[in-house]
């Protein structure tokens, strides 16, 4: 399809859009922003939201607002919201945190679940000690995983005396055995975009008798998760990114309902304990998901991300997924339009069934080509060696922007 016909299409397409309305709510600038999978933009309704902690609830009410503004309650009640756009039912997320640190209060959390690990220390290389109870004593974790999940799981399984297995998530369900504990994986692969089967991976895990772990940094805002549905036992994830909650804002972490008596955090802070105020020396875990919990809520960023939700009420996932498709299909239609043969190879698969919400394309001089796209209004990130990185998030991507940063990435060649 010729460029002339690429900008009506765009526009036709704009106007059938029943979630473009939905941009009004978020503060943008003239500019394609392709990059909501690393940073949301702004919801309009933050900044007034923030200014109301600060003066009132923290300048006027101070130390009152604990209960008067229902800060102590925040993270439960914020988790609640959070719950439907991944498939799960209340009671069941706390948010809190980093997804660092949420990741690695769930892989400990899962192979203590799974009655793994040693009794013994191990060897200070994730090789286990003497086995546990429950004779697993090993911990898979996403070899193509963003860097920090790595790291922390590697941390996790020198703790628990696990010997630590990385594989690629295709290799999974041929990895597992009566020695796994636990299976740590992502959602979405964040160089790829790739969606990885979750409810097929799930059920063979759970068949191997271990515990499944998610994350869904890339995933939780973007596409229908159903963590319930599929059985998923622990998942965690970011809210900067998809759910637009600002930059450092808290991570959350889900236990599923049937774990929640038996989940044994590595992290009892006083916050997750069954009377906070008691002071005991004794640690008595709170019950259901509040045991996620660690120490005092951040409050700023929490409030903040709890007005950024507010742009959810109403908006349905599937929705939300049927465009990010229709966003990602025509994305790749204006590539292959604008752009000249051969300069832009695709990592993000066709299928709908493996695609997320970015596409991520393969090219000479990326670090260079991304520069110059942001000096032309077009803003997607780089990825070492030699990738283009664009993140469509339906809430406030339309079609025209879409035409506009194919055809200024064919400009670049």
């Amino acid at each position: 399809m010729s460029e002339p016909e690429m900008r009506p299409k765009a526009e036709k397409l704009d106007a059938t859009d029943e979630l473009a309305g939905l941009r009004a709510q978020f503060v943008l600038d003239d500019a394609v922003y392709l990059d909501g999978n690393s940073l949301g933009a702004l919801p309009r309704s933050v900044p007034g939201r923030v200014e109301d902690v600060v003066r009132r609830q923290w300048g006027s009410l101070r130390i009152r607002s604990w209960d008067e503004s229902g800060w102590w309650t925040a993270p439960e009640r914020i988790g609640d919201r959070i719950a439907p756009l991944v498939g799960a039912a209340p009671g069941q997320i706390v948010v809190g945190d980093s997804t660092s640190v949420n990741v690695f209060k769930a892989v400990v959390g899962a192979v203590r679940l799974a009655g793994g690990g040693s009794e013994g220390p191990g060897d200070g290389e994730g090789h286990a000690g003497r086995p546990g109870p429950g004779g697993r004593d090993e911990v898979l974790v996403d070899a193509t995983t963003f860097p920090t999940d790595g790291y922390i799981a590697a941390s996790a399984a020198r703790l628990t005396g696990c010997t630590l297995r990385p594989v690629t998530p295709d290799e999974v369900p041929g990895a597992l055995s009566e020695r796994t504990a636990a299976v740590l994986l992502n959602h979405v692969d964040y160089r790829t975009g790739r969606l990885h089967d979750l409810p097929s991976l799930t059920a063979s895990i759970h068949a191997a008798g271990a515990i499944s772990i998610w994350d869904l940094c890339h995933s939780a805002g973007a596409l229908p998760v159903g963590l319930d549905e599929h059985g998923v036992d622990l998942a965690v994830g970011c809210t900067y990114k998809y759910l637009n909650g600002g930059p450092g804002s808290p991570a959350y972490l889900y236990v599923r309902e049937a774990h929640q008596p038996r989940f044994d955090s590595p992290l009892p802070g006083w916050n997750s304990h069954a009377d906070p105020f008691g002071m005991t020396p004794d640690y008595t875990p709170a019950p259901g998901a509040l045991r996620g919990r660690v120490g005092t809520p951040d409050i700023l960023s929490m409030l903040a991300l709890e007005a950024a939700l507010e742009v959810w009420d109403d908006v349905s996932i599937d929705a939300v997924r049927t465009k990010s498709l229709a966003l990602t299909d025509f994305f790749l239609e204006c590539v292959e339009s604008y752009v000249p043969g051969g300069a832009v190879e695709s990592l993000t698969p066709s299928p709908h069934t493996q695609r997320g919400s970015q596409v991520a394309l393969r090219c000479a001089d990326a670090g260079n080509v991304m520069r110059r796209l942001i000096d032309r209004g077009v803003i997607g990130d780089f990825r070492e060696p030699d990738v283009l990185r664009f993140g469509f998030t339906p809430l406030y991507v339309g079609f025209g922007d879409v035409e506009r940063a194919a055809r200024v990435l064919g400009e670049m060649f």
